[in-house]
């Protein structure tokens, strides 16, 4: 038996920055496990870092470089780069040219792309994907506190005796923070939880407080708050004076926001605002947890600072169990800040100053450092469609999907002169746009650092070898640098040779002025920089092993040394509901998928709690337009119109719909929620509004519907809706299908599942007209190919985790039970809510039923909620539920009917 090996590295997902112990044996990936040493996690994983193994296959791989999708070898794709690069440079200028990038890449990766862009290319148009989820609290800090510098540690969830969450469901998208604050509240019975989000989402199972304000309406509740400080002699005074400028204006301008008239403008009841604002008052030890529910608004850094204004009144800065704690969405959207991947940047938290720009210079040794900010994300695909910009390099990202107005966004790549993609993944929405794609290494296969959301530098190192020719970014980088001739500036061997430069760099005739500052890595040698430890920044001299808390002294970044007050105006949303659009559009993450699905979809375990693009929606709103859940929807917005499976959800308020931001074109028809929102942006930090776009709800009316089982991907043009699950062991696609008339199933075996197979296909088959029901196999000697199953009756198909099955059954012996599918009823389990342990919605429920009546007794029977810990707000809302529905039937007296 062949030894297995462990390597410590990181989780690629969110930005909790989780450390991740990786098995591995005869060359392959065998398993991963939470690294117990990390202090991020501590030993635990969500669904989605469990499932790590499962997502390193070469399905769907790019994996050779490709010119107007023809392969080409290594050196012929990078002269092609490098070519057209300097061609467009030289003719229309470096602004010509635009870099977008990812917080997903490595800070390594980063840093080579912003000094290729900014210091050499001397673009000034390089931006990220980071800019749509936190770039408004970056704005945020800089405000306040001269520095984008996140004071807190997660150690300070844990320390509070006041956590107010707001505009965050941290138990689906930052699940390991939101179990640690969980394991937190029950050790300090005294600690309280107050969530602010106009859902009712799993994150509220923990809350003592759940305050549902409008939308939009963050900024109201915390000018508030800083009026009520105000009026109740609740200011730190001594630390106002000493260590904050600007404090006096903001409280004047706050003194009309009286409690009821805040309660009036927030949507709240006078009674919860009041004992919010006494809690906070009266609590020193208080975080304010926030995240893209704060962030992604038009008014999204003002919103940040009316929470730093309070904070900065009570003095809950710099110490433990205090503070504004931003959370960060991606994995190292913190190193991107950090190396200058925000357009309005240079390197090392520098902004472009004269004095900035001839340091970052003479640094690099580079004589056309970019003169200005660049374009934000919006703007910039804006300058692509009007010609502006003539060449784009996107990497390790799908705006496609994941950008406002996303068709706009297909429009400019498609008439864009030169589009270069790198990426680790053939097959996306945006890869399809391009003309020049070059195959970049994924997670397990490149090495470098990360940095989480307590500005905590991690490790991530590479398990196997790269897939076919792929390539780490850096590299494919340095490669184009030295083919347009600046090869003496990029002459890095390895990810440690970049990673010692940008420290270098940070340390750089640095006054203390910039608070970023690794300076003390910047002498490490290849073996330290191997085994380096997870450790806060800043890192310097007098703080080589980190600094886990900010401003304990008092002094920030600003030019007097003083923090500032920012006067913010309480402005709800930019548009407003209306007769033609009644409803308001809310976008966001769910449990078990990460961004844009390239890689989780790749699993089928993580497709399994929720399988279909959907929108939820108000039982009261369903009502009204005739919608039952399982119904076929249209969203429609001004910017185009998308379909969902309707969700009934009480947690909704009744004008509002939540769509998940995760479909796109390789996974589902019609579901790119982003071409739907408006490319609204907040004027300070360019951040889209995603949280409130105007919109309306139809339901869409289906003859049928149906689940397919195939081997190999099929063309879904004919269906009124599809999506797709991929079969375990990659043997395979699940479809789940929506008709809208009567369908011929044998037609479309012949015309689009026979052109591919040939003809070497036996069908059987049985149909009962009247009900649409018609079960189909094909198959090849006793190989099912192909498993039909459709019926009007959409809860008369067969369990999605049954079908998961078929492929391992032989025709012959299971004929009739596989055709009548006489299992069915037997082993549907229904909605996988623990996907850890397999275990769905019904099994749960029938527990709970005849008698567990805890998440420890679930646990005893049925393991759920015993390993990662993500399925425990569900299976606290699933108790919750069935008590309710216990306890009114209690109340109803019986009835006898006459």
């Amino acid at each position: 038996m062949l030894a297995s090996s462990i390597v410590k590295t990181t989780c690629p997902y969110c930005g909790v920055g989780c450390g991740v112990d990786a098995r591995l044996g005869a060359e392959r990936l065998i398993a991963v496990s939470g690294d117990e040493q990390h202090p991020a996690n501590f030993g635990s994983l969500c669904v989605k870092g469990s499932a790590l193994a499962e997502t390193m296959g070469r399905t769907g791989r790019l994996l050779a470089p490709r010119i107007n999708n023809q392969t080409v070898d290594w050196p012929t794709a990078i002269d092609a780069v490098a070519s057209r690069l300097s061609v467009i440079r030289e003719a229309y200028g470096p602004n010509a040219i635009a870099f977008y990038l990812s917080g997903q890449l490595l800070t390594e990766d980063y840093y080579v792309a912003n000094k290729l862009a900014k210091g050499f290319v001397g673009t000034g148009h390089v931006d990220t994907n980071s800019r749509l989820c936190m770039s408004s609290a970056v704005a945020g800090y800089k405000r306040a506190f001269g520095s984008d510098a996140v004071p807190c540690s997660y150690e300070d969830l844990e320390t509070c005796d006041l956590l107010v969450m707001t505009g965050s469901n941290a138990a689906w998208t930052h699940p390991i923070l939101y179990r640690r604050i969980e394991v937190a509240k029950q050790r300090n019975p005294a600690m309280r939880v107050v969530v602010i989000d106009p859902r009712k989402t799993a994150t509220c199972q923990i809350a003592d407080m759940h305050l549902a304000i409008k939308p939009g309406a963050d900024n109201g509740l915390f000018i508030g708050l800083l009026a009520y400080l105000v009026a109740n002699n609740r200011v730190d005074e001594e630390y106002v004076a000493a260590h904050t400028e600007g404090f006096e204006a903001v409280a004047d301008h706050a003194k009309v926001f009286t409690i009821e008239a805040v309660a009036q403008q927030v949507g709240l009841d006078q009674a919860s605002l009041a004992t919010f604002y006494e809690w906070f008052s009266n609590t020193p030890k208080t975080v304010t947890f926030y995240s893209q529910g704060i962030n992604q608004s038009a008014t999204g850094t003002d919103k940040c600072n009316a929470i730093i204004n309070c904070h900065l009144a009570t003095g809950r800065i710099g110490l433990p169990g205090a503070g504004p704690f931003s959370i960060t969405g991606q994995p190292n959207a913190m190193g991107g800040r950090e190396v200058g991947g925000l357009s309005n940047v240079l390197a090392a938290h520098m902004d472009y100053s004269n004095e900035n720009i001839q340091r970052v210079g003479e640094f690099w040794g580079a004589d056309n450092v970019s003169r200005a900010p660049g374009l934000k994300a919006v703007d910039l695909f804006d300058a692509v469609a009007s010609g502006e910009i003539k060449a784009i390099w996107i990497i390790g990202t799908n705006p496609v999907v994941s950008m406002p107005n996303a068709d706009a966004v297909i429009a400019a790549l498609t008439k864009c002169e030169t589009v270069i993609v790198s990426d680790c993944v053939a097959q996306t929405d945006t890869t399809r746009l391009a003309d020049i794609l070059l195959p970049a290494c994924g997670w397990g296969e490149k090495s470098g650092t990360v940095t989480n959301s307590e500005r905590r530098i991690s490790r991530q190192r590479n398990l196997l070898p790269s897939q076919g020719e792929a390539q780490p970014d850096w590299w494919i980088l340095t490669q184009v640098a030295s083919a347009m001739g600046y090869g003496d500036a990029f002459n890095y061997v390895s990810p440690r040779d970049i990673f010692v430069e940008h420290a270098a760099l940070s340390g750089y005739e640095n006054n203390g002025q910039r608070l970023f500052n690794i300076s003390a890595l910047s002498q490490l040698s290849e073996r330290e920089y191997d085994q380096l430890q997870p450790l806060q920044w800043p890192v310097t001299a007098i703080a080589p092993a980190g600094t886990a808390r900010l401003f304990e002294d008092g002094l920030f970044c600003t030019t007097t040394g003083r923090a500032q007050f920012i006067d913010t105006r309480p402005v709800m949303t930019l548009r407003s509901l209306c007769a033609d659009y009644p409803l308001a559009l809310n976008t966001g993450r769910i449990r078990d998928q990460w961004h844009t699905m390239t890689r989780t979809g790749n699993t089928h375990r993580l497709l399994e709690h929720t399988s279909q693009p959907f929108v939820a929606i108000n039982p009261a709103t369903a009502n009204d337009l005739g919608m039952q859940p399982g119904d076929l929807a249209r969203i429609n917005t001004a910017q185009g119109s998308m379909q969902a499976i309707a969700m009934i959800d009480v947690g909704m308020q009744p004008t509002d719909i939540f769509v998940p931001i995760h479909w796109n074109d390789q996974f589902a028809s019609r579901a790119r929620v982003g071409a739907l929102v408006a490319a609204i942006t907040d004027p300070v930090s360019g951040q889209p509004e995603f949280k409130f776009t105007p919109a309306n709800l139809v339901k869409i009316e289906v003859q049928c519907w149906a689940i397919i089982a195939s081997r190999t991907r099929l063309d879904c043009g004919d269906f009124l809706h599809w999506s797709l699950v991929p079969l375990n062991n990659e043997r395979g696609y699940l479809y789940q299908v929506a008709l809208d008339d009567a369908f011929i199933w044998g037609e479309f075996i012949v015309n689009k599942r026979l052109r591919e197979s040939g003809p070497a296909l036996a069908c059987a088959q049985y149909s009962y007209a009247a009900q649409q029901d018609e079960r189909i196999m094909c198959h090849t000697d006793q190989r099912l190919e192909l498993v039909i199953f459709s019926h009007q009756d959409k809860s008369r198909l067969p369990d999605l985790a049954w079908l998961q099955t078929m492929f391992d059954e032989t025709v012959e012996a299971n004929y009739w039970r596989l055709l009548t599918a006489r299992d069915v009823l037997r082993q549907a389990k229904g909605r996988l809510v623990c996907v850890c342990l397999r275990v769905g919605e019904k099994q749960i429920i029938d527990a709970i039923d005849v008698g567990a009546d805890t998440i420890d007794e679930l646990g005893e029977r049925l393991k759920c909620g015993t390993n990662c810990g993500s399925c425990l707000p569900d299976l606290s809302m699933l108790l919750d539920e069935r008590r309710q529905l216990r306890s009114r039937r209690i109340k109803t007296p019986n009835v006898t009917a006459v």
